[in-house]
């Protein structure tokens, strides 16, 4: 039996055929977390395929229109992430494709991938290995007949150990060296070497902390892909103090030895990132944030730095949305 198919009908677009109620130009609008798969290209030529939130964005410059048409971004994002790697040329062309989709409405497109990127990392001695999720951002913005701007997130935690706790530390088990080890009475090896194994030798420890560093980089407009492995790998050499993955006993004692070899403040550790980035190929300009989740106090210390590019990222600028 065959079935007639409906004709076409009219349907009423509200957003077109009514202008606000209240005039005004807005400086974005389009949708927010927006659920993606895409296939994020790495450093070796593999891709990944991963979850995603992307925003989506574009303004609106034409204060007596209602609405801009928030099917076409949507549609523009699912058609190239189905057949396409999602690398900066692809930004660029969804930009593109938003500004050409708003003609006579819209001057600026803007688009934001949340993810986060499995790594495996060795371990620090033993042959294991494991998964790190790290946060990413991935954005873009362009003005109509202007040129890209591209921007990379990524949020690396760190342990950070205290100078100041430290010092302090090192000053009471002087002090108690002192105590079971008189000046006048001879001293014995193997006994100094059993005290410095013993609990008693270690009688206070510098505190140290979970610590996280939110990176933001404007990358050069050319780059042909996202720096993310090399810009991770120089961020955590920098600071020295990663956090582990899988660990045996000799990672873990590794680890304490690297931790007495990095003690870091917050201003130490944005230091070092300062330093490491503004060697950096590709990274036109930077923001950094670090805080140190302080296991003395119930509040975190921060530090802020930026490379004080004219023009660039200054002090109050905020980082890319990491969760």
């Amino acid at each position: 039996m065959a079935f007639d198919t409906p004709a076409p009908r009219a349907m009423p677009d509200v957003a077109c055929e009514r202008g606000p109620e209240v005039s005004g130009r807005l400086e974005r609008v389009g949708m927010q977390r927006i659920e993606a798969l895409l296939r994020l290209p790495l450093a070796d030529g593999s891709l990944r395929e991963l979850p995603a939130r992307i925003d989506a964005f574009v303004d609106l410059s034409v204060s007596e229109a209602r609405g801009i048409h928030m099917s076409r971004l949507y549609r523009q994002i699912d058609a190239a992430l189905a057949t396409q790697p999602f690398t900066p040329a692809l930004l660029h062309a969804l930009l593109q494709g938003f500004l050409r989709s708003h003609e006579g409405l819209s001057s600026r497109a803007m688009l934001q991938v949340n993810l986060d990127l499995p790594l495996r990392r060795a371990a620090l001695v033993s042959s294991h290995s494991g998964l790190r999720h790290y946060p990413l951002a991935l954005a873009g913005s362009l003005k109509r007949g202007g040129a890209l701007r591209l921007e990379l997130g990524v949020a690396i935690t760190y342990a950070s150990t205290c100078p100041c706790s430290a010092a302090l530390a090192r000053q009471l088990i002087a002090e108690r060296f002192a105590q079971d080890f008189p000046a006048h009475a001879p001293l014995d090896h193997a006994a100094i070497r059993a005290w410095l194994g013993s609990e008693q030798g270690m009688v206070a420890t510098p505190h140290s902390q979970r610590s996280r560093a939110d990176l933001r980089l404007r990358l050069a407009a050319d780059v042909l892909h996202w720096p993310i492995e090399s810009l991770i790998d120089r961020a955590e050499a920098a600071l020295g103090t990663p956090v582990q993955t899988a660990v045996r006993r000799e990672d873990e004692q590794a680890f304490a030895r690297l931790n007495a070899a990095n003690l870091m403040f917050c201003e130490d550790a944005a230091r070092r990132l300062q330093h490491a980035l503004d060697t950096a190929p590709d990274i036109a300009d930077f923001w950094l944030r670090v805080a140190h989740f302080e296991s003395l106090h119930p509040h975190d210390a921060v530090a802020v730095a930026c490379k004080r590019v004219p023009g660039g990222y200054g002090a109050d600028d905020q980082s890319l949305a990491l969760t």
